[in-house]
């Protein structure tokens, strides 16, 4: 699912000031190549022991990324449950406790960024 009015769409900051950021809020930078990162929170669900992956898709806008002070834009978020080997399916529905601990965690995120 895609997470709409984060206020995070569209907004910059360089690799290494990203990376701090949303490493101190559990995010790991996963997938990543010259010009493209993902960043990544996984979420478990105690009642039914389900994982969920609340994911920041980033680009370059200025170097490239084995560049510490490459500029990163920020242009989705999504949320999926994870599934079995390794992916992740967007369509299924996220609890509200999830929801709500991921839009908390997007929140604090911006604070940090603005």
């Amino acid at each position: 699912m895609i997470i709409e009015n984060t206020g995070l769409n569209g907004m910059t900051s360089e690799l290494a000031y990203l990376d701090e950021s949303a490493g101190k809020l559990g995010f790991v930078r996963w997938q990543w190549e010259y010009y493209r990162a993902t960043y990544d929170l996984k979420l478990e669900d105690r009642a039914s022991k389900t994982e969920y992956f609340l994911r920041i898709n980033t680009r370059a806008v200025e170097g490239k990324l084995e560049q510490a002070h490459a500029v990163l834009a920020i242009e989705s978020v999504y949320i999926g449950r994870a599934t079995f080997p390794h992916g992740l399916e967007y369509e299924s529905p996220v609890p509200q406790p999830i929801l709500n601990t991921a839009t908390q965690r997007l929140q604090d995120l911006k604070k940090l960024l603005a």
